[in-house]
């Protein structure tokens, strides 16, 4: 372990004139910075490798790069400049390293950088101390959001006198009736319900009974909206609010890093050397937490089958690699061995690399070749690394199900498969079509990061969600008038 630890000392020696902008990567927003609280490691089959210097090299360098930085010109007004002044309550189910808390933190800092008051509470909190909760609230602290507890005074206060309120993910709803009790008619007007969730055990009328009386909800994509408008009315007999899709969109700060050849052959250098891996082979990665819904088995199978394939044609390819990011071996979980056991079984433990969880998915955007959204079921309500690969120009392979169908242009910037079983050999030969057409994986990139460039920026997410907070608080005031 010391020996890596030194190295990748001496690699951030060795690269001194080029630390600042690492700086800048690891102090990116919520898809990034978040997880720097955290202390990461990169974990393959073979090795651990600690980064934990790397990440304190760039936190020493970040004064040095806050000199260096060049001045960046006036951003246009944002289009949540109306925000300024209004009191928002964000309610969320949990506060962890997940989608759905990650962008309703993200909500929060959008509309603090406006000038907005912004309060937090979060309804489902372990009565034990975590240090991912500790941190991530002293983040929100530090940005000027106010964090309560959710089941104090100053909490039903806030959301009384707040002009808005959004409510994150459909087991939130709990907090309602659990904490609002007897007020929660004069809230539910102004409120704004953002819902992620895809998996039918959530369609509880416990969670979501109060979803026709609010102002509206928000969901990430159209066959998600879909989804809930038919399951609401067909098994809990009740009808949707309006509905607004609002797709997500990649931060400035990110699209600067994905931009910046300078800084993506940096971290690409190190993460590979990390891994073990050499700068010409071919790395496939499926980033997400290890869950038989992600799709990771189905992947490694797709990935040996590719395998098979160049061996038995003879194909002359670079060495392929899949990495599965995203990884827990603390927890013990059954598929988390069974993917280890099945690597090992088929002798493949050369070519897979297993890398914790972290949200610090940057250096593996930057050090692979292909994204593999794998997602099964009815696939991801978005899936917002899809478009963070795609601004890094890598050719996505995903399900075709879900949000990812609303990315990905099969063909054009990426190829689909069959969600299950039936796509695991449509997978294999995705990967083998990639590794053995350079050009048009090079092409497929290139597309990828046009269509990131024409729809799935930050103020492209902000002109959307702007729409929508514009008019739940037109409707927040048409309701507080009929009741004068």
């Amino acid at each position: 372990m010391a020996k890596h630890a030194s190295a990748a000392v001496g690699w951030g020696h060795h690269h001194l004139q080029k630390r600042w902008l690492l700086a800048l990567l690891l102090m990116l927003t919520v898809s990034t910075v978040i997880a720097f609280f955290m202390r990461a490691a990169f974990d393959s089959c073979d090795r651990n490798v600690s980064v934990d210097n790397v990440i304190s090299s760039a936190r020493d360098s970040v004064q040095v790069a806050d000199k260096r930085a060049p001045q960046i010109a006036a951003a246009k007004p944002s289009p949540l400049s109306f925000m300024k002044s209004k009191i928002v309550l964000l309610v969320s189910h949990e506060l962890s390293l997940s989608g759905g808390p990650l962008l309703l933190m993200e909500l929060a800092f959008l509309l603090r950088s406006v000038g907005a008051e912004v309060n937090w509470v979060t309804f489902m909190k372990p009565s034990e101390t975590d240090e991912v909760i500790y941190s991530l609230e002293h983040k929100m602290l530090d940005r000027g959001v106010q964090v309560f507890s959710a089941f104090g005074k100053e909490a039903i206060d806030t959301a009384l006198r707040a002009d808005l309120v959004v409510l994150n993910t459909a087991v939130a709803g709990k907090w309602l009736d659990y904490v609002l009790k007897e007020d929660v008619h004069r809230v539910l007007p102004k409120l704004l319900w953002w819902i992620h969730e895809m998996r039918g055990h959530y369609f509880k009328l416990e969670y979501v009974k109060h979803l026709p009386s609010v102002a509206g909800a928000m969901i990430d994509s159209h066959v998600t909206a879909e989804y809930w408008k038919n399951r609401t009315q067909e098994r809990l007999k009740i009808k949707m609010p309006e509905t607004y899709v609002v797709h997500l969109g990649n931060s400035n700060e990110l699209m600067q890093v994905a931009e910046d050849s300078v800084a993506k052959r940096v971290l690409r250098e190190h993460v590979r050397e990390s891994l073990g891996v050499r700068n010409d082979d071919l790395l496939f990665a499926l980033i997400n937490s290890v869950s038989r819904g992600k799709g990771q088995d189905l992947f490694l199978r797709s990935f040996y089958e590719a395998l098979q394939l160049i061996k038995q044609k003879k194909m002359q390819v670079p060495p392929l690699h899949a990495v599965i990011v995203g990884s827990d071996m603390s927890a013990h979980t059954k598929l988390e061995m069974e993917l280890r056991d099945y690597v090992t079984q088929k002798k493949i433990q050369d070519r897979v690399h297993f890398v914790n969880k972290t949200l610090t998915v940057a250096p593996y955007l930057a050090a692979v070749d292909v994204l593999v959204q794998n997602s099964q079921g009815r696939g991801e309500c978005f899936g917002r690394i899809t478009i963070e690969a795609m601004a890094f120009q890598l050719p996505v392979l995903g399900t075709a199900a879900g949000g990812t169908t609303e990315i990905v242009v099969n063909g054009t910037t990426g190829l689909l498969h069959p969600a299950g079983k039936e796509g695991v050999t449509t997978l294999a030969k995705h990967i083998v079509k990639l590794a053995t057409h350079v050009e048009r994986r090079l092409t497929i990139g290139k597309r990828g990061y046009e269509r990131v460039k024409e729809r799935f920026l930050e103020h492209h997410m902000a002109e959307r969600i702007g729409e929508v907070l514009k008019e739940v608080l037109r409707k927040s005031k048409i309701r507080s008038s009929k009741h004068l």
